[in-house]
Order: C-alpha cells, then structure tokens, then sequence
C-alpha cells in the first residue's frame, strides 16, 4: 500500500487529482501531461485500497492520500484541504483528462500580472478515448459574464484557481453530482475576476465512461438549477423565459460533440 500522509511543501502550484485507480493508461496520461504543463505538486486522491507507489517512484506524482469520504467532489475537496499552506495556485484534473504543454506556467503568469485575478482559464479540446480530437470549446472572455444567465462556456480542465479566493468562497457543493465547477465559477466571480487565456490549455476525453457524457440531460438539468439559485430573487420568477432555450442549445451542442466522434 501507498504510504498516506501530507503532501511535501515547497511548490506555489498545485493540481489535485482525485481518481479511483481504474483506468491506469489515462491516469499516467493525465500526470505525465501535468508535469508537462509547469512545476507543480501533484496530490493523488484515491481510495485506501489503491497503491500509487510505483507512480510516486516514476516522479509521476508526489504524494497520494486516501480519500476519507467516497465520490469525485468530497476527494477535490479534501485534496485542496490537504494542500500545504505555500501553495498559491491550485487546480484539480480528471483522471483522464490532459494539460496542454506549458498551460500551468502560462496560467501562473497571469495570476501573477492581474493580482485582481481569481481564476484562469482557456480553451479546451474534446479528446475520445484514443485521443483524438472530436471538438474544440472555443472559450474567450465573453464566457465570464455569460455565467449567471447562459450555458457554462468555461473548460474547467485546464482552469487555475488563487487559493485564497478558493478559501474565501469555500469548498465545493457536494450536493452537486456535475455543475459543481459551473457553482464554483459563479462564485468565483463574486469575489473577483475570471481571466480568459487567450490559448489552448487542456483535453476533456469525451468517451462513454466518462461522468458528463453518460448524465448529459441531468448534468444540463443541474446547471440550469445552479443557475436560478444565483439570480436574484426576483428574477428567479421569470427565469424560465430564457433558462428553457439555454438547456436545449446546450444539449444540442453535446449533440454535435457526439456526431463528431
């Protein structure tokens, strides 16, 4: 078994990736392209039962903690709790998906120049199980303020978050089973600003397994519920007018995804 413990200090950056152990090709993928992507920390969490030792030995990661409650959302959490306190930037990433070459350092670097910045992010490319390319979410800075009443443009892969902004809007929803980045984005935005990066950061594998694709109705459903909760109240009435449209463009849009594979 992997030894558990705290993750070793003396990284500003750090990316959490919460994975079950299952998909071992993806997972060597996905850290392989973090540490690809700029100098890091990266913090495995996983189930007790899954050993990351020979990971941790091929400087693929540098730490794995077993995770204390199960499911996606409640191991991002407790891995961005885990996190030492000299760590500034922190993301997370999918167990399958990828880092673009550079991103983290790219990303890094407007965080430092926009101290007014609480998150980056850019596009992002929809991979299939093989890797190839099957669509592009082309993102800008247009995506940000389209949060409160359209569809979620914002990749959360590739995305970077200021720790501090993290603690002050606190952990994400875990009663949430798909929009609680969309949430946290929202949030974000109360406290200060999402920067567009204006470049390619990351790959969402799009396959059958994965948590979106296989829920995509749900997933839509959900996001137009975070939505309403946002508004004021006295727009929540009326919000029906236009959140109705919303789900259909966002669910058609899934649809072209798929006749793209």
């Amino acid at each position: 078994m992997t030894p558990s413990g705290p993750p070793v200090a003396g990284h500003r950056v750090a990316v959490v990736v919460p994975t079950l152990g299952r998909r071992l090709d993806y997972l060597r993928e996905s850290l392989e392209s973090i540490r690809g992507a700029g100098d890091a920390l990266i913090l495995l969490v996983a189930p007790a039962a899954f050993d990351a030792s020979a990971l941790i030995a091929e400087g693929l990661a540098d730490s794995k903690i077993d995770e204390a409650v199960p499911g996606l959302t409640a191991a991002i959490n407790q891995g961005f709790a885990s996190l030492p306190a000299d760590v500034e930037y922190a993301a997370w990433l999918g167990d399958d998906d990828r880092l673009h070459a550079g991103a983290l350092d790219d990303a890094v670097a407007v965080l430092d120049r926009k101290p007014r910045s609480v998150a980056v992010y850019g596009a992002c490319e929809y991979i299939d199980g093989e890797g190839r390319r099957v669509w592009r979410n082309r993102s800008g800075w247009w995506a940000a303020p389209l949060l409160r009443f359209g569809p979620d443009l914002i990749p959360q892969p590739g995305s970077l978050f200021r720790r501090s902004a993290l603690d002050e809007v606190g952990p994400l929803r875990t009663d949430l089973g798909w929009a609680m980045d969309f949430d946290l984005f929202i949030r974000l935005s109360k406290v200060g600003r999402l920067t567009y990066l204006p470049r390619t950061l990351a790959d969402f594998r799009w396959h059958a397994d994965s948590l979106s694709v296989r829920a995509r109705e749900d997933s839509v459903r959900e996001a137009s519920e975070v939505r309403r909760a946002h508004l004021p109240g006295w727009l929540r009435p009326v919000s029906g007018i236009w959140e109705w449209p919303v789900r259909q463009a966002t669910l058609r849009a899934a649809g072209l995804v798929k006749e793209h594979e």
